[in-house]
């Protein structure tokens, strides 16, 4: 019985060890369905749920179909203009973090050595190790009006921001920055130092070398870093709760429903808003053919 044992065992190792597709495919069958599993259900329940209605006298969550969960977020004023302003955030916060995390990243690959390109790369991921309330929390004190900042402006006539958009901003471009560099910087190492000596060669400026070489070759890069910091924004809710005065987003809308009104529906009505946003700047990108060279 061993000796067969034995042999099965051999055989079927060295039919997966001629047939390699075969292998990955059974390594990662199991987990790529109970993931694909408990996100598709997640969604569904959540689309489904948004369908549903709460009984006005005891708060309990009935099944009985409408549609006035999504009537009042598309209409209702409130959720209209904090809509509009999550994307505006969303959009600046991406921005800013493109325009910082690309001389940070060229740098990073391009100009630094060996050693000090290693030390870089562990700067930026070193944030990522720290608690995000941490972090919130530490800017929070850096832009109150006796804080850091306040300091260092108020010789030169300047003031802190306080709290507020420009606070929320700020703090929301700070978390997501390390998600924008590592994709950029390894966008950048895919690019041959060779092209950069050709254009050089051919008496382009840096800055033509770059617009013209290194830029068509990183949008892809790009577009990855900015898929980060554009979800990551629509979805947060407490750098808003810390930083951001007054000021709501989509996520405190969803966790007030849950939390202080008690109203399931009407939470998962809003958060198919950022869903849909995020899945229509998706097909807006898949158009352009960036997430095909990624």
């Amino acid at each position: 019985m061993s000796a067969t044992t034995s042999t099965r065992r051999h055989s079927v190792s060295a039919f997966l060890f001629e047939h390699a597709r075969l292998r990955l495919a059974l390594l990662l069958t199991a987990p790529l369905f109970w993931l694909g599993l408990v996100y598709i259900v997640a969604l569904a329940a959540l689309l489904v749920t948004a369908f549903w209605t709460v009984d006005s006298f005891t708060g309990e969550v009935r099944i009985e179909w409408t549609l006035d969960n999504i009537v009042t977020v598309l209409t209702a004023s409130v959720y209209q203009s904090v809509t509009l302003r999550t994307v505006g955030i969303a959009l600046l916060v991406t921005v800013i973090d493109i325009l910082l995390a690309l001389p940070i990243a060229f740098f990073m690959a391009k100009v630094a050595g060996p050693r000090l390109q290693r030390a870089l790369v562990i700067a930026v991921l070193t944030p990522l190790w720290a608690s995000y309330l941490v972090k919130a929390y530490s800017w929070r004190t850096v832009l109150s009006p006796e804080g850091l900042f306040a300091w260092l402006v108020e010789p030169i006539g300047g003031s802190s921001p306080g709290y507020g958009i420009p606070a929320t901003v700020i703090t929301l471009s700070y978390l997501w920055l390390p998600y924008v560099i590592l994709p950029i910087y390894a966008g950048l190492e895919r690019v041959p130092d060779s092209l950069l000596d050709a254009s050089s060669d051919l008496g382009a400026k840096p800055w033509r070398t770059v617009r013209s070489v290194v830029l068509p070759l990183l949008y892809p890069a790009v577009i990855a870093g900015s898929i980060f910091s554009f979800s990551l924004t629509l979805g947060d809710y407490i750098a808003v709760s810390i930083v951001g005065g007054a000021n709501q987003m989509l996520g405190n809308l969803v966790y007030t429903n849950v939390g202080t009104a008690n109203n399931l529906p009407l939470a998962a009505a809003a958060a198919l808003i950022p869903i849909a946003i995020i899945m229509v700047y998706l097909a807006a990108v898949r158009r352009t053919g960036a997430l095909d060279n990624l």
